[in-house]
C-alpha cells in the first residue's frame, strides 16, 4: 500500500454511502483468473483456444511466436504506453487473423473451456455470489475473447444477471463458423477509449458513484474513465509477474497491490466491509 491513510478514508466513505452506490469494474485474465497453479501458468481466454483441439499445430506455433515476441514488450516497465500501443494492436490483430483462419465452430467453445486448465482465483464464488446478493453491478472489461470469457464464468456457475462483459466478441456466420471479430478491437492499452465509448452502460449507473477497480496491468487503470459523477475509486492491482522490476510503477498507480496472490481474499474482505456484512 502506498498510502494506508488514504485507503482507509476511501473505504470509510464507501461504507457510509452504502452498497447501492457501489459498482465493481474488473479485468478478467490474470485478475479474476489465476496467473499460475502449482508453478505452471494458467491460460488466458486466448490461450484456452490456443491449447485446444480447435487449433492446428501450425497455428499454435505461430500464436506462441507472437506471445514470445509481444508479451515481454507488454510488461516492459522501461517502455512507454505510447511506444507499446501500435505493437499491442499488431499482436491482437495478427492473433485474431490466425484464429479466423482456423474456422472455429461456435458449438465447440463449450468443450474447449471444459477441457482447459482455466481457473478463477480462489474465493471467486464468494466474490461473484456476494455482488449478486447485494445487487452490485460487476463490469468485466477484457482484452480477451468475450465468448470464451462468458463460457468460463458460466462453467463456474457464477454468470449472474448483475454481470456485464465488454470484450472482443467473435462474429460467426449462419453456419456457426468464425468469420471475424465484432466492433472495435479492445487490447490491453485502449481500455480508456472502450470505457468512454460505453457511455450508455455508465449512464444507467449514474447513482453508483463509488468504484472498486481490479486489474493486473497499468492499462487497466483507465477502465473507470466513463463512470459518471465518480466520487471514490479504490484501485487494487494484482502484480503477477516480474514483481521486483514492476513494483514501483504499481505502487505509484494502484492503491493496493497484491504480489503473487492467487486469491480473491483482499477484494472479498473489502466488499464485506463496504457492504456492511
Amino acid at each position: 500500500m502506498r498510502d494506508p491513510k488514504r485507503v482507509e478514508q476511501i473505504l470509510t466513505s464507501m461504507r457510509n454511502a452504502g452498497s447501492s452506490t457501489l459498482q465493481v469494474i474488473s479485468d478478467f485474465d490474470m485478475t479474476l483468473t489465476r496467473f499460475a497453479y502449482n508453478g505452471k501458468r494458467c491460460p488466458t481466454c486466448h490461450n484456452i483456444l490456443e491449447d485446444s483441439k480447435l487449433i492446428s499445430e501450425d497455428c499454435k506455433d505461430k500464436l506462441q511466436n507472437l506471445l514470445e515476441t509481444y508479451y515481454p514488450i507488454e510488461i516492459d516497465s522501461t517502455r512507454s504506453v505510447e511506444e507499446k500501443l501500435p505493437l499491442m494492436v499488431k499482436w491482437w490483430t495478427e492473433a485474431h487473423k490466425l484464429l479466423v483462419e482456423q474456422k472455429i465452430r461456435k458449438d465447440h467453445l463449450v468443450r474447449a473451456v471444459k477441457e482447459s486448465k482455466a481457473m478463477l482465483r480462489d474465493g471467486y464464488k464468494q466474490f461473484f455470489d456476494h455482488l449478486h446478493q447485494m445487487s452490485v453491478p460487476l463490469l468485466i472489461f477484457s482484452a480477451g475473447i468475450g465468448d470464451v470469457l462468458e463460457e468460463v464464468i458460466r462453467h463456474a456457475g457464477v454468470f449472474h444477471p448483475n454481470v456485464k462483459v465488454f470484450s472482443n466478441y467473435m462474429d460467426f456466420n449462419d453456419s456457426g463458423v468464425l468469420r471475424g471479430f465484432k466492433g472495435e478491437l479492445i487490447h490491453i492499452f485502449n481500455k480508456r477509449e472502450g470505457a468512454v465509448l460505453n457511455v450508455e452502460h455508465f449512464k444507467e449507473l449514474q447513482s453508483r458513484f463509488n468504484v472498486l477497480l481490479l486489474g493486473d496491468s497499468l492499462g487497466d487503470l483507465n477502465m473507470a474513465d466513463g463512470v459518471m459523477n465518480l466520487q471514490n475509486i479504490l484501485k487494487i492491482g494484482y502484480l503477477n509477474d516480474k514483481v521486483d522490476e514492476r513494483r514501483q510503477s504499481y505502487l505509484n498507480t494502484y492503491d493496493i497491490i497484491l504480489e503473487k496472490d492467487e486469491t480473491m481474499d483482499v477484494p472479498n474482505a473489502i466488499l464485506l466491509y463496504i457492504t456492511g456484512q
